[in-house]
This record gives C-alpha cells, sequence and structure tokens, in this order.
C-alpha cells in the first residue's frame, strides 16, 4: 500500500505565516458577517471575506513602515534658509482604535529648518505611516512631530489635525457636523507665540 502522503510534503506548497493570517482573518470576517445576520456563503457575500482582507493590508500598511526612515534623505543646500516651511491640508484616513471606524482628515505639518530640509513629499509619507495604524487622533498628531522633530533636529515642529470621527458621526451620538482639532508645538513653535499665531493662521 502506498505510504499516505501528507498535502504538504513538498515544502515549497507549505503556506507563508502571512497566508496562514490571512487565511484566519477571512474565518473570522466570515464570522462577523454571521453574526450579523447575513449568509457569508451567498453570491453576495461570498468574496467579501477576502476583499476584507486585503482593504485592511491597505487600512492598516503604517505598521510595515517606518517613519523615522522616511526622513533620511536630507538636503543641505538651502542656501540659509531658515523660515517656516508648511505643508498644508494633508488628506489622510485612519481608523479608531475603539471602533474600527474611519477617522477621515487633514494635517498640517510646519517645522523651521536648522540647516537642512527634507523633500515635502516625505512629510506626507509621514502622516500617512502613523494614520494608517489603529489611532486615537491625540497620538497620532504627537507621533508625527516628535519623529520629525528627532530626525530633522530642526528648530521648531508644528502639526494641527482637523479630521471626523465616524464612530461619533455615524455611530453613538450621532454628530455628522463635527470635527476634532489637535495640534503639537515643539521648539521654537511652543516658545514663540507669534510663529505660532503665523501656523494658526495658516490653517483653514
Amino acid at each position: 500500500m502506498d505510504a499516505l502522503v501528507h498535502p504538504f510534503a513538498d515544502c515549497s506548497r507549505l503556506p507563508t505565516s502571512r497566508e496562514t493570517e490571512r487565511a484566519a482573518a477571512e474565518t473570522a470576517f466570515r464570522a462577523i458577517i454571521r453574526w450579523a445576520g447575513d449568509d457569508p456563503d451567498r453570491p453576495g457575500l461570498i468574496e467579501t471575506p477576502a476583499r476584507l482582507a486585503r482593504a485592511f493590508e491597505q487600512y492598516f500598511a503604517g505598521y510595515s513602515q517606518d517613519p523615522g526612515q522616511i526622513l533620511q534623505k536630507t538636503f543641505k543646500e538651502i542656501d540659509g534658509y531658515d523660515e517656516m516651511i508648511v505643508l498644508r491640508g494633508i488628506r489622510f484616513e485612519s481608523h479608531c482604535e475603539h471602533h474600527l471606524a474611519p477617522i477621515v482628515g487633514k494635517a498640517w505639518v510646519a517645522y523651521v529648518p536648522e540647516g537642512r530640509v527634507v523633500g515635502i513629499s516625505k512629510l506626507a509619507r509621514v502622516v500617512d505611516a502613523y494614520a494608517r495604524r489603529l489611532q486615537i487622533q491625540e497620538r497620532m498628531t504627537v507621533q508625527i512631530a516628535n519623529t520629525i522633530s528627532e530626525v530633522l533636529q530642526p528648530r521648531g515642529v508644528g502639526v494641527i489635525i482637523k479630521a471626523t470621527h465616524h464612530c461619533m458621526t455615524t455611530r453613538g451620538v450621532h454628530k455628522p457636523d463635527s470635527d476634532l482639532i489637535t495640534s503639537r508645538m515643539l521648539g521654537c513653535f511652543r516658545d514663540n507665540s507669534l510663529l505660532r499665531q503665523e501656523f494658526v493662521a495658516l490653517v483653514d
């Protein structure tokens, strides 16, 4: 009698840990759909668990990114520029860690350089790296400002975030016209009230 062959006897066919985790996630999504009262095997939903797994990979891609590394490449050829640099209205999507509900908003990021600057797209990427995680807005504001300050060592950093939280606009207290504003001021933005006011005036 031939020996039974294990389906994964060929090591090249062994699932990776990521594939195993994805399968577990899809099983969990099927259970949630069933718990919500629908049939995960009906035609309209049968592919939904796989779609959700792919969507979650996009929603939470920030866990695989190092925000500090994003800022490593800088430029020193700035001819002595030492005024405020502001990137305005950086749109982001995040998710509340309490309900996994969307947080949709914009960030304003400012810094005063100390001999070197960073490409402006890198500032937007730092915002995205922190946004694409389970978040609360207050912590995200601090993370963005602290990372820029620690890596670039500028004279000061300012971050303002304005966002709508679906955990309170589409559920709970149902206040659809509300938004939350948070800020973090470091260095000269904290010490110089005129500079801080100039930055705040640029937020619309």
